[in-house]
């Protein structure tokens, strides 16, 4: 008996006449999964009747269009950004024949080197390439997951990305904020002073502002990228001052 755990249902996996059967069982019970694991020993043993035999797989273009932009349409229907992402990267994996005319269990390294070829010769960068890759990767599990296919090959990301890690130093800041308008300046200074993304700064409106918190007072921001993105910030001395700015009130 071979019986494990993954994202919460139970799988089995043990050879039989020199082949693998590796299969989800979709139970999260674990006396469930042993009984399944049983009954396909059994079968196996009368003959294997519809056990070794493999269920077609379908394409990775017919899956991207017929089940999985389905569901991200519906998933991220609160999140247009999500949403494009994933439709711009089905769309270019789709214009690939080599790879989108494939069986999903059949995408295998060669394949997916081919598409990384083919994406580098159109100037795609290492990171856009990786962002498409990562997509292609989403697929594929949740084909899996799915029951679609009995296994897919691991996508990899390419190794070289650029990060963007360089820091404003104060003399840039204090150059910027001298030479911004009075507008922009307060964007500016809270952007810097807080943290937040520019898309959280415009949310912000005077309710969700407490000059009784805290030191100098704390923002509360109620949209974000993430739902872990609605907390509560601490504003410094030149936030609070830029917020009590009676142009800025008038804005808020």
């Amino acid at each position: 008996m071979s019986i494990y755990k993954r994202d919460g249902v139970y799988w089995f996996n043990f050879w039989w006449d020199k082949t693998h059967i590796q299969r989800s069982t979709r139970q999260g019970s674990r006396a469930a999964a042993i009984q399944l694991e049983a009954n396909c020993r059994t079968e196996l043993a009368k003959g294997g009747a519809g056990i070794l035999h493999k269920k077609a797989s379908p394409t990775l273009r017919d899956f991207m269009r017929l089940e999985f932009m389905p569901w991200v349409a519906a998933t991220f229907e609160a999140k247009p950004k999500t949403f494009s992402w994933y439709r711009g990267g089905v769309r270019r994996l789709s214009e690939f024949d080599p790879l989108a005319t494939l069986p999903l269990d059949k995408i295998s390294g060669d394949k997916v080197a081919g598409y990384i070829a083919y994406r580098r010769a159109k100037g795609l960068s290492t990171t856009g390439i990786n962002s498409e890759l990562q997509i292609l990767r989403r697929i594929t599990r949740v084909a899996l997951e799915w029951g679609r296919v009995e296994r897919v090959n691991k996508i990899k990301m390419l190794p070289g990305e650029n990060r963007r890690e360089r820091v404003l130093t104060m003399p840039e800041e204090a150059r910027y904020l001298t030479a911004a308008s009075e507008l922009l300046l307060s964007v500016a200074t809270v952007l810097l002073d807080s943290g937040m993304r520019p898309e959280e700064c415009f949310r912000l409106r005077w309710e969700k502002t407490n000059f009784d918190n805290g030191r100098y007072g704390t923002l509360h921001v109620t949209h974000g990228k993430t739902q872990s993105a609605r907390r509560f910030l601490p504003m410094t001395a030149r936030v609070r001052r830029c917020l009590l700015d009676e142009v800025c009130i008038e804005l808020l």
